[in-house]
């Protein structure tokens, strides 16, 4: 929905909260469903509220708890019996630097305040642990903005005696907890403050009246940044950009202007900022970002201009370049085919608004307002559509996964048989149970995967580790590599052990290596897994949802025979493995 996007506006969000729900409830979206369980220093019911609006446009759907006034930290350590009911998948803790009670003065010694110091770290401390220990949450902890008034001046930032030293202080002692614990996250309020204005966000009304750490109209910022912190968790981060050329990654036009004639480098402000921004965006490339070219050109003008030797991008950097004279949103569907992802999973740039709407409108693609070139980066790192959670090998390395899956598409066309095209690849898998390395890749699969994936069961990373330490299922991840690269993790299957029965209630592929037989490979292991341990009949699941399709057939392809299908299409299929035949011609599989 537009107006969630940034640039949005604060004061419309909250005065038309509620029609905005109304409007977004109604377009029957498939939303997952999370606990979230909001525990504030201070007054939260706008927060839940709006947050609500964020979630909901991202595909989550929210269950609130929400404490009662400052009651965070007793709701946790004195075991709420109606927190410890909700048992929330999610714990966000809503404090700043109104909750800090440890006081300090100049009077104080430096051994006096660093006791202070550690004794306010550890009263959060204790809490997130007992967090973890009654409900294995994922915890999203808000760090602490500046204080709106320093007492030393601009000493106060570099006195052990100022209240600023404090808290930047005790904000790496957050971080330091986040970097130990995987679950463990920072709202960053010290950023947005500064952002929005330390003066309007902290100003005192708010505080003396109602109890709001923050100004009611910086909310929406608030909230914003959750959800993105939250929706990234659950794997709806966008995967790549779809660039325009003209006027977009350089000013002028190319084919007009001649290479010479586009505004790009450092002579001018104007080259400057196109520069820096294709800077900005190169950069995305190293944290697993796709890089794609969707414009309106001569392909030979097209690549000149990227060729620039002013320009920080090149033809190299991009997965796909379709420079043409076709509608943009048909180069973007092809790319994505290309691929194998889907368009939603695009954020497309473009200086015309006319080529954004079209676009977003054909595909459901993000096309945000990017307005003039000096906003391009802040717009798009406002809106978080890349929010960073986790860096797993696998993303480091999507890039030159992608690339390689191309020339294994360019190869194709070199046999009459597609099974000898296959064998031509010499793929090798190995499958096998989970090891903890990795779990946080399998948790993003979980989560990231849409097309391939039966029942689109979600599970966070806490819930994951609990799953591997169980001896009640059968878990299976499959690696695949081949002559031109290793994929990586690409397929997961999980059965939970019933009886002589196994119930697959996970089975996943990654979009990168559909159609390569990955899936017969995975079904061969899982049956002689199950066979080990006394198992003689598999039970499968499909829950159809609007993006696997794809998977409807599949049991059905695998000679499963369907037992049960309600009125909403979830079918239930068994196979009797006694007398299987193994279906695998073209992977060699090790374990």
């Amino acid at each position: 929905m537009d107006v969630l996007n940034y640039p949005f506006d604060n004061g419309y969000i909250l005065k038309k909260r509620k029609s905005i729900k109304r409007e977004i409830l109604s377009d029957g979206t498939d939303r997952i469903k999370k606990k979230i369980a909001v525990l504030g220093g201070s007054t939260t019911s706008d927060i839940v509220s709006v947050l609500e609006l964020f979630l909901l446009n991202e595909g989550i759907e929210p269950e609130f708890y929400e404490c009662e006034y400052a009651q965070y930290w007793q709701d946790v350590m004195f075991e709420n019996p109606e927190l410890l009911k909700f048992s929330p998948d999610i714990v966000y803790i809503h404090t700043s630097s109104r909750n800090i009670t440890e006081k300090i003065s100049v009077k104080q010694s430096a051994c006096e305040i660093e006791q202070k110091l550690n004794e306010q770290y550890r009263h959060f401390e204790v809490m997130w642990d007992k967090i973890k220990a009654l409900f294995g949450a994922v915890i999203i902890q808000n760090n602490f903005e500046l204080p709106y008034y320093r007492l030393l001046g601009n000493k106060d930032a570099s006195d052990i005696h100022g209240l600023t030293n404090f808290i930047c202080r005790l904000n790496m002692k957050l971080y330091g907890y986040s970097e130990r614990n995987e679950n463990f996250f920072i709202n960053d309020i010290n950023y947005l403050s500064a952002s929005y204005g330390l003066d309007k966000w902290s100003e005192p009304k708010w505080w003396y009246m109602y109890k709001y750490c923050l100004c009611l109209d910086a909310v929406p910022e608030l909230c914003f940044n959750i959800s993105n912190i939250i929706k990234s968790i659950m794997g709806k981060n966008k995967k790549a950009f779809a660039l325009d050329l003209d006027n977009t990654l350089w000013g002028g036009v190319v084919g007009d202007d001649g290479v010479d004639g586009i505004v790009i480098g450092k002579e001018t402000a104007e080259a400057e900022a196109y520069y820096e921004f294709q800077e900005y965006i190169r950069a995305h490339r190293d944290i697993g970002v796709l890089l794609t070219v969707a414009s309106k050109n001569d392909e030979e003008n097209a690549l000149a201009g990227l060729n620039h030797p002013d320009g920080a991008l090149k033809p190299e950097d991009f997965i796909s370049v379709k420079a043409n004279w076709e509608p943009k949103n048909i180069n973007i569907q092809n790319i994505a085919d290309e691929i194998g992802l889907l368009p939603e999973s695009f954020v497309f740039v473009d200086d015309n608004p006319a080529e954004r709407e079209i676009v977003s409108a054909q595909l459901g693609v993000k096309a945000p307002r990017i307005g003039q070139v000096d906003s391009y980066i802040k717009t798009l790192d406002k809106n978080g559509f890349f929010e960073v959670t986790s860096i797993s090998m696998d993303d480091l390395k999507r890039n030159e996964m992608y690339e390689t899956n191309a020339k294994r598409n360019r190869q194709k066309s070199m046999f009459e048989s597609y099974e000898d095209y296959l064998l031509s690849l010499e793929m090798n898998a190995v499958i096998r149970d989970f090891e903890p390395v990795d779990i946080q890749r399998i948790t993003q699969l979980t989560n990231k995967s849409n097309q391939f994936n039966l029942t689109t069961k979600r599970f966070t990373l806490s819930q994951m580790e609990e799953l591997y330490k169980s001896s009640g299922y059968i878990r299976l991840c499959g690696r695949l590599t081949d002559k031109f690269g290793d994929n990586g993790i690409v397929s997961v299957v999980i059965g939970k052990i019933n009886g002589e029965s196994l119930d697959i209630i996970l089975w996943l592929m990654s979009c990168r290596v559909l159609k390569r037989d990955m899936e017969y490979a995975m079904l061969d292991t899982l049956v002689k897994n199950a066979a080990q341990r006394g198992i003689k009949k598999l039970k499968g699941y499909y829950y159809p949802t609007a993006k696997n399709k794809m998977v409807r057939t599949l049991y059905s392809d695998f000679g499963f025979e369907k037992i049960y299908e309600d009125s909403e299409k979830n079918t239930v299929w068994s196979l009797d493995i006694n007398g299987y035949g193994e279906k695998n011609k073209v992977i060699t599989v090790k374990e």
